[in-house]
């Protein structure tokens, strides 16, 4: 099977959705090659490519190799896509990583990319995976990078890194060599250079034991994670794009049970399951009461909102809605509109009102008036809909059993000044018209 058809497979058996993909082009072979390959694929037909690149300004001549990038783009008519970030000589690799990750997602979602494509191969997974080793990292860690893992597609970790030399030399490609590979100063690079050639003489096997060690260290990934989703009292949910389990049954296991089963939890959201930060968090929780968080690191956070611990992604909170920005709003001002809030849609149109409302509903009637979407402020208060007096927003949520966390980024409908609806939890009688009037009806869809 040729290279190409070897690619070809290994991401037509990955559902790809629309849209484009945005890869990730460093210059060097390994990218150059990736940037090729894509271009040859059949399943990749309908997909539009847009190529992107990082300058992280440590290099003198990072300049030089983002032309080089641009160059091959525009060879191949696509459209390319960079940014300088200026990280400076003594960046660490960590440091450079994570910076690059966080502006090829960022600039995924703005070019409307599911995916963002890397170039990472075989030889980076035995590396990655020894490095991790000699950090003291668990099983988790040692089962490497995953071919897909939440927006980061990575085909190439069943190729080796002479392959994709070879095809690139085959292919006439031109690409740069960082120095900083070359540089035994760095773990990767001396690992590269020194230790593996040195264990490689005297275990002739070394990639298959590595990758031997690898394969059990997934199966024992999968394994938890299958026991998160399997376990009954467990109550494994996904909510708003938050996943949550039973902090009761949870708390009656043994402390490492417990452990092992958050880091499952954790990784299965996308975040950092670092042992020290949930056990820490653990410690915690068994004392507090509901509405406790705990930081598990990256923006990333744990909390136990009644009856369930929830990890909550560092992207929750709308930024419209972010703490301190409670005077934003937004005009729900004519006959027939729609916008967002955060990740809520919010659509609105004209008709005739209902006989009766629901209270709790994600759709209400409002006399023609001049409405606005804000952010929860404390203190919010109103007048609910078949009661009596005045009802704190704060004792609806909690009687809603509304995690603290989405609290943030609810949308709150209110006109002249006063609070009138919360989507899904309370309509007030404020701004409430007749049977058979022509009315404004808002439809409010939650996060899915």
């Amino acid at each position: 099977m040729t290279l190409v058809a070897r690619v070809d497979a290994v991401l037509a058996a990955r559902p790809l959705g629309h849209g484009p993909l945005l890869v990730a082009v460093s210059g060097g072979a390994d990218s150059m090659a990736l940037l090729d390959l894509l271009t040859r694929l059949p399943c990749l037909s309908d997909h539009p490519l847009v190529v992107a690149h990082v300058d992280h300004g440590i290099h003198p001549d990072s300049a030089r190799t983002a032309e080089l990038v641009r160059a091959a783009a525009a060879e191949r008519r696509l459209p390319f896509v960079s940014t300088a970030l200026e990280l400076g000589a003594g960046t660490s690799e960590t440091a450079a990583r994570r910076a690059r990750l966080a502006w090829l997602r960022a600039t995924a979602r703005e070019q409307g990319a599911r995916w963002v494509v890397l170039a990472h191969h075989a030889d980076d997974q035995h590396e990655t995976t020894l490095m991790r080793f000699l950090r003291g990292s668990g099983p988790a860690g040692l089962a490497g990078m995953r071919g897909h893992a939440g927006m980061l597609l990575r085909p190439l970790l069943g190729i080796r890194r002479a392959t994709l030399r070879r095809y690139a030399t085959a292919r006439g490609l031109t690409w740069w060599e960082d120095p900083a590979n070359a540089d035994r100063r760095h773990l990767r690079s001396w690992l590269r250079h020194v230790a593996l050639p040195l264990l490689g003489d005297r275990l002739p096997d070394l990639t298959a034991r590595l990758e031997q060690g690898r394969r059990q260290a997934v199966a024992d990934r999968r394994a938890w994670s299958a026991a998160l989703a399997s376990w009954p009292a467990l109550s494994l949910r996904r909510v708003r794009g938050q996943l949550s389990i039973d902090w009761s049954a949870l708390h009656q296991l043994p402390p490492a049970l417990r452990l092992a089963l958050i880091q499952a939890l954790v990784r299965r959201a996308g975040g950092p399951a670092g042992p020290a930060r949930i056990g820490r968090a653990l410690m915690s929780f068994s004392q507090a009461q509901s509405g406790a968080s705990a930081d598990l690191g990256q923006g990333w956070r744990a909390e136990r909102n009644f009856d369930r611990l929830t990890i909550v992604p560092p992207t929750l909170v709308a930024p419209r809605a972010a703490v301190g920005a409670t005077e934003a709003s937004t005009a729900i001002g004519t006959p027939v509109g729609q916008t967002t809030w955060g990740s809520w849609g919010v659509r609105w149109m004209t008709e005739p009102a209902p006989r009766v409302q629901p209270r709790d509903g994600h759709t209400a009637w409002f006399i023609p008036a001049a409405l606005s979407l804000r952010a929860w402020r404390a203190g919010d208060r109103l007048p609910p809909l078949g009661g009596i007096g005045q009802r704190l927003a704060v004792r609806c949520f909690q009687e809603a059993r509304v995690p603290r966390s989405f609290r943030l980024g609810w949308p709150m409908i209110e006109g002249a000044g006063e609070l009138a609806w919360i989507p899904g939890i309370c309509r007030s009688t404020r701004f409430l018209p007749r049977a058979g009037e022509v009315a404004l009806r808002i439809d409010v869809d939650p996060p899915r």
